[in-house]
């Protein structure tokens, strides 16, 4: 079983059913089954995206400069951090909303002390704002997190169950594999795993990278338990 690890949403997971926003039913059943996972004594950090609202990177342009579109890219991830942490309060599950970015009237600023204060008090805690930099993914964000919260796995929640060889979408053959190292998930270019600073961060301080398909019901728990699913990078 991991003590405490750092969960990657996407905005996309958020939004559901719906093509933009967020949607309380997957919300509430993420609670649900963070709080299962929890409750067997791993500690939650909570990164989340925000393409179900704006991403930067394709914003940028017709007179918006990149800096100002990642800037609201990372308003996207606070709308979608703030609405997690209700919906999670109101799932009876200790949650506190912190942020790179200054928006202390919706929630705490984030520092090293205050998140281990609330994951020492059983609060899921969940980051808002990415790194608070602009040319900063949230995959990269993530990993950045997890190094400093001291988490021992990055868990990337996707739609698949694990990595392939190539596009399982569109390749019968597609192979899933079950460990994956941090140079072949680079290199190989029909393998997407997280962007290459990302995986840069990861290998040069060997933190485990799990992809699994998170939005299928018990797989969380079992993932925090130490279960081999998905594909492990290292």
């Amino acid at each position: 079983m991991y003590k405490r690890v750092l969960l990657k949403l996407s905005g996309e997971q958020l939004a559901g059913k719906y093509e933009h926003g967020i949607d309380p039913e997957i919300a509430g059943w993420l609670a649900n089954e963070i709080n299962e996972a929890a409750a067997n004594g791993t500690q939650f950090v909570i990164m989340i995206g925000g393409g179900n609202f704006v991403r930067g990177a394709q914003v940028a342009g017709h007179g918006i400069k990149r800096v100002t579109a990642d800037h609201m890219g990372m308003l996207g991830t606070m709308i979608n951090a703030i609405a997690l942490t209700d919906i999670f309060e109101a799932h009876n599950v200790k949650t506190r909303c912190l942020s790179n970015i200054f928006a202390q009237q919706v929630s705490e600023p984030f520092s090293h002390r205050l998140a281990e204060k609330h994951l020492q008090k059983g609060r899921i805690v969940i980051l808002a704002g990415g790194t608070g930099r602009p040319f900063f993914t949230t995959d990269t964000g993530a990993v950045n997190l997890a190094l400093e919260l001291s988490c021992e796995v990055v868990f990337k929640a996707t739609k698949v169950d694990g990595v392939y060889d190539k596009d399982p979408a569109t390749n019968d053959d597609a192979v899933r594999l079950e460990k994956l190292a941090y140079k072949e998930a680079v290199d190989n270019e029909e393998i997407k795993v997280m962007d290459n600073a990302a995986m840069a961060l990861a290998m040069d301080h060997n933190l485990e990278i799990r992809i699994f398909d998170a939005m299928t019901p018990g797989n969380i728990r079992r993932a925090a338990a130490g279960e081999p699913i998905g594909t492990s990078v290292n």
